[in-house]
């Protein structure tokens, strides 16, 4: 799809053209059934004064029509937001026209109408069907995002360890990245599109957690042929010793500041932020904490959440703004971390 967004009368600051992104990104998967060369989106984001707010203007040209939708609103999220569910909803619409949903046999009973013979669209040059996930792709997305991966795991253990659902240290994170992977390689598992590939493994995960738990005693016995998973370290210098000798004297031009590189206490004030964001979740409910996480720390839309919990779509906005008034109430703490996560959250 070729896509062209402009700003006028505002600079293009990070939150918003991260939020234009956001958007985009769900557009693209109602879209997959046209073919991307034949599809174009000029978009533009006006602020006309202060008082007056923001208006986003969308303009999609498909191969069978042109849709077009408009927004206003004080707030540069909420507005861009309104823009592309509004033309995501006339596409809905359109598809659904495409599909001759008029001549379906239910609907030509009702009206007493012969069936009309039409090609569908799925079959007609303009449209495309979406390619499943492959062995490669497993492999591939594994290679580049497994840190992120055990991350979301060691998440979810400690959250069912603080619970009580499982005994501490009964499961652990290899165990259930060892499942989770083997159930996607396996063809005994129904592969989604390429564009679901994430949530999927996600998906997988939890599911790999839940089978893991339910198989686990509670009782807090380990058996003895199960090796020792404590340690996450690497245990070797290899990495450090390819680039600086053990009798190698540092020198000013090997130390390079790099302002865009938190430091060791950003770091872990981030981690501690989003570890009492957790703790405030717990009793907010399972639903709502994990559909806040997904969305705010996770990353994922409201669409590919639906897709992990297996749950409607109109129930995790539910879920991510009942999270975000009660962090707003019971949250102990707040800075700006905090306050940027709860921001986004208001574009679910």
């Amino acid at each position: 799809m070729n896509v062209h967004i402009s700003y006028k009368g505002l600079e293009k600051t990070p939150d918003v053209e991260s939020t234009v992104k956001l958007h985009l990104k769900k557009l693209e998967r109602r879209l997959q059934v046209f073919r991307p060369e034949l599809v174009s989106l000029h978009g533009s984001v006006l602020q006309k004064s202060p008082r007056a707010g923001f208006v986003v203007a969308l303009n999609l040209k498909l191969p069978t029509t042109d849709i077009a939708a408009e927004q206003a609103n004080p707030n540069s999220a909420v507005a861009v937001k309104a823009a592309f569910d509004s033309l995501i909803g006339q596409i809905s619409r359109h598809k659904g026209a495409l599909r001759n949903e008029h001549a379906w046999p239910r609907r030509q009973q009702e009206h007493g109408r012969n069936a009309i013979s039409e090609v569908p669209f799925e079959d007609t040059v303009a449209a495309i069907k979406p390619e499943s996930v492959t062995n490669e792709d497993v492999s591939s997305y594994i290679n580049a995002n497994l840190p992120r991966l055990r991350r979301f795991v060691q998440r979810e253990l400690r959250h069912r360890e603080q619970d009580e659902k499982i005994a501490r240290g009964s499961i652990s994170v290899d165990e259930v990245i060892d499942e989770a992977i083997g159930n996607a390689l396996s063809e005994a598992f129904e592969r989604p599109e390429k564009m679901r590939l994430e949530p999927w493994l996600y998906r997988l995960s939890t599911d790999a957690i839940d089978r893991l738990a339910a198989g686990d005693s509670g009782g807090g016995n380990i058996p003895l042929d199960r090796p020792d998973r404590s340690r996450d370290g690497e245990g070797s210098d290899e990495n450090v010793l390819q680039f600086h000798q053990p009798d190698e004297d540092l020198s000013a031009m090997s130390l390079t500041f790099d302002k865009n590189i938190s430091t060791p206490e950003d770091l872990a004030a981030k981690d501690e932020m989003i570890s009492l964001v957790e703790r405030t979740l717990r009793d907010a409910g399972r639903n709502e904490r994990e559909a806040f996480i997904l969305f705010t720390i996770e990353g994922f839309t409201v669409e590919e959440i639906a897709d992990i919990t297996q749950k409607p779509e109109e129930e995790v906005r539910k879920s991510v703004h009942s999270a975000r008034e009660y962090l707003k109430e019971f949250l102990p703490v707040r800075d700006p971390l905090s306050d940027r996560l709860i921001e986004h959250s208001k574009t679910a």
